[in-house]
């Protein structure tokens, strides 16, 4: 079904780009066109990152779309974000490239055409091959070692013949060749990594080299690929499975501070290139950091980050998280925000506040997902009359929530929405859509990281 919507996907885009695209001529050598179009936006605009780093933000015209010719961006890999969603783009001096996107099936929608699009395709039909292989392979874990190797390698063939496939037609750069080919190469590394945590505790030295001999093909410094999700999502596997001692359970032992400290120092000195090293460690900072219930020992994981850190803004950064989980805790006042309410007013959630009062969190992309929440919603509303449930969107209102509302039948008053997401989500520490804040009628925080749709959150709202 999903290559079905793909290639519905890929026809109307190809019309809309090859209108656009045709009234703009090539951009010279040395310049980069990229723009797109957005349907059903959940926001006014794009925002381009590199390293972390924004590099523009783009607003979408009343045809809700955008574009720009840029001078001097170099080529590498950029992240394109449409609040909350983003994906990886690969853009490099010449290209011109745009992309169709679906807010409401991001993934899946994704297009690109125009000169440097086959490389961006390539990539994105490789993510979703690979969610369609993951309930596959799942059922493989249960294979001794020699067994699910050749599983992967099979797989890992199967693509590398595809990449070959491609590249023989588009002729790409060496660094595109790169990118790409460590699109395909690091994730199936990556489950060999996983498999080995899961199911190597008791190796011994010989099915270790045997297992792990593909890892010389392998390389730890890689710059280039330093804020590409595939290889850092590989690294982090890789130093875990360093950082595991023998007979030890990893889901036991990563909830761990001590092991995460580990996995700092095995940064330090297993991987190359201060780049790569800090954007890894800031990954593991902020991974650990998010484990709440360690709070208390994080003083001792920030005093090792800092000698493996040398970049004075990813410290602001991590040092900024740790006090923001710090306001959230149980017991502290709940951090003032200015949000929008259904009429488009901006309102304090200092003033909202009069009773207990439960938030919970949705998405205009995950409108699925704010269906099955409404719904506990109502049950809980019935089995706790002293709250007020609000339900905060994680961006700006616009006439489609206000249709869904009234289809639902969502009282309006009862619906908040952030204002700035990068702000607002940082100040209460938002990362997941199940998060729900529990506060008492003078806004003093009960639970600050309750999950919404587990079972146990009720017993969150009987603390009070």
């Amino acid at each position: 079904m999903k290559n079905v919507k793909r290639f519905l996907f890929l026809f109307s885009g190809f019309l809309l780009s090859t209108a656009v695209i045709s009234c703009v001529e090539d951009p010279p050598s040395s310049k980069i066109f990229f723009g797109g179009q957005i349907v059903n936006p959940s926001s006014d605009y794009v925002t381009l990152y590199k390293d972390n780093k924004t590099i523009d933000s783009l607003n979408l015209n009343l045809n809700y779309r955008f574009f720009k010719y840029y001078d001097s961006l170099e080529s590498g890999i950029y992240k394109v974000e449409h609040i909350p969603e983003y994906k990886s783009v690969f853009l490099e001096k010449g290209d011109s490239i745009w992309v169709r996107i679906n807010a409401s099936s991001f993934d899946e929608s994704i297009v690109y055409s125009g000169r440097g699009a086959a490389k961006n395709n390539f990539m994105m039909d490789l993510l979703l091959r690979f969610e369609e292989e993951n309930s596959f392979l799942s059922s493989k874990y249960a294979s001794d070692g020699p067994t699910f190797a050749k599983i992967i390698d099979s797989l890992l063939l199967e693509k590398k013949n595809k990449w070959i496939q491609m590249d023989s037609i588009n002729q790409l750069s060496p660094i595109a060749q790169k990118i790409t080919q460590a699109a395909y190469i690091y994730p199936y590394a990556t489950r060999k990594e996983r498999y080995a945590l899961l199911r190597g505790t008791y190796w011994n030295k010989k099915q270790d080299s045997l297992y792990f001999d593909f890892r010389k093909y392998l390389s730890q410094s890689e710059t280039d690929l330093a804020f590409f999700d595939p290889y850092i999502n590989y690294l982090l596997n890789f130093l875990s499975e360093k950082a595991l001692d023998s007979g030890q359970n990893y889901f036991v032992n990563r909830q761990n501070v001590d092991f995460n400290i580990k996995r700092l120092q095995l940064i330090d000195s297993h991987i190359k290139g201060n780049v790569l090293k800090n954007n890894l460690a800031r990954a593991l900072a902020v991974e650990e950091l998010m484990k709440v219930e360690n709070h208390e020992k994080h003083d001792k994981f920030l005093r090792q980050y800092i000698v493996v850190n040398n970049s004075k803004s990813y410290l602001t950064e991590v040092l900024n998280l740790h006090n923001d989980i710090e306001n959230m805790s149980e017991g502290q006042k709940l951090p003032e925000l200015k949000l929008q309410n259904h009429q488009l007013e901006i309102v304090s959630t200092g003033d909202l506040i009069k009773q207990p009062t439960v938030f919970y969190f949705w998405s205009q992309t995950q409108m699925s997902h704010y269906r099955n929440t409404i719904r506990k919603v109502k049950t809980l509303e019935k089995q706790f009359p002293e709250y007020e449930f609000k339900g905060i969107c994680l961006q700006p209102f616009n006439e489609i929530v206000f249709q869904f509302h009234r289809m639902l039948r969502i009282a309006p008053e009862s619906q908040l929405a952030f204002t700035d997401f990068d702000r607002d989500s940082k100040k209460w520490v938002i990362s997941l859509l199940n998060r729900a804040i529990v506060v008492d009628k003078n806004a003093t925080i009960i639970e600050g990281f309750g999950n919404f749709s587990a079972p146990d959150f009720v017993d969150s709202i009987k603390k009070n």
